[in-house]
């Protein structure tokens, strides 16, 4: 099972001009005949920021220049992972024709989903950049921790999309659960608010992986190193999840079919 798993997983990095091909061209046909083209999501996710920084900025009572660039990176990174996730749960029913007519690799499709996101991180990271450049870069020391943080945290995503794809594809009913479980980890996860911000209930944050998770690539970008519990979680989670994730599509992957 899990060797078989390992062969589709080669054989769809292998192919990764289709499935890079496939997640440029969803970007820009979602995007069809716009002057602005993708560089609309940079924009909605600009008004989102600004408006939610200031409005709990001042409930919170933050200083604005340290906030901002907090939330920026907060909410840019927490959009890659949700959208990860949840089109992720998505991706064999939606490419449901491709696998039933071609025998094609089954994770080149969750590749996809991660490349997509990716090019959407890539626009609204502009957001992350410009606070930066207007408020300035705390720590310059800390800021190259933020390459093995993101590659942390897009392989963590990946290995959580392929098993909520598996799922979903046998139980037709787990997208909308996993929808909605993911909008209750949004409010528990500090990504509005800071984590020494819950004292009485500190616990939902010590307890919350996806706010370690989210740690090893904000904090480098807001002047802080990731301390050894953040990347010990993020790592952990790595060496849990995807055996977890190989063994499940091996033994599943050739029902797949099947079932969409």
């Amino acid at each position: 099972m899990f060797s078989l798993a390992l062969l589709d997983l080669k054989n769809s990095v292998v192919s990764w001009r289709l499935w890079t091909l496939l997640g440029w061209l969803e970007v820009r046909q979602r995007y069809a005949r716009s002057r602005l083209g993708p560089f609309w999501l940079t924009i909605s996710m600009g008004v989102v920021i600004a408006s939610i920084g200031v409005v709990y900025g001042t409930l919170f009572g933050q200083k604005m220049s340290d906030y901002l660039p907090y939330l920026a990176c907060s909410l840019v990174m927490w959009n890659m992972f949700s959208q990860t996730v949840n089109e992720g749960s998505m991706a064999y029913i939606n490419s449901s024709t491709y696998i039933r007519q071609a025998a094609t690799p089954k994770i080149i499709f969750m590749l996809q989903v991660v490349w997509r996101n990716f090019i959407v991180l890539a626009h609204n990271f502009i957001i992350v950049i410009v606070l930066l450049g207007i408020f300035g870069v705390k720590s310059w020391e800390t800021l190259p921790l933020f390459i093995p943080g993101l590659l942390v945290f897009i392989l963590n995503a990946l290995w959580l999309a392929m098993i909520a794809g598996l799922l979903s594809a046998r139980f037709r009913d787990l997208p909308q659960i996993i929808a909605a479980l993911i909008q209750v980890i949004f409010y528990v996860t500090p990504i509005m608010f800071r984590p020494e911000a819950l004292t009485r209930f500190s616990f939902i944050v010590d307890f919350n992986p996806i706010g370690y998770l989210l740690g090893v690539v904000r904090d480098p970008l807001i002047g802080q190193g990731p301390s050894l519990l953040t990347w010990g979680v993020a790592l952990g989670m790595l060496v849990v999840g995807w055996p977890l994730a190989l063994v499940m599509t091996g033994r599943y992957i050739k029902r797949i079919p099947y079932w969409v």
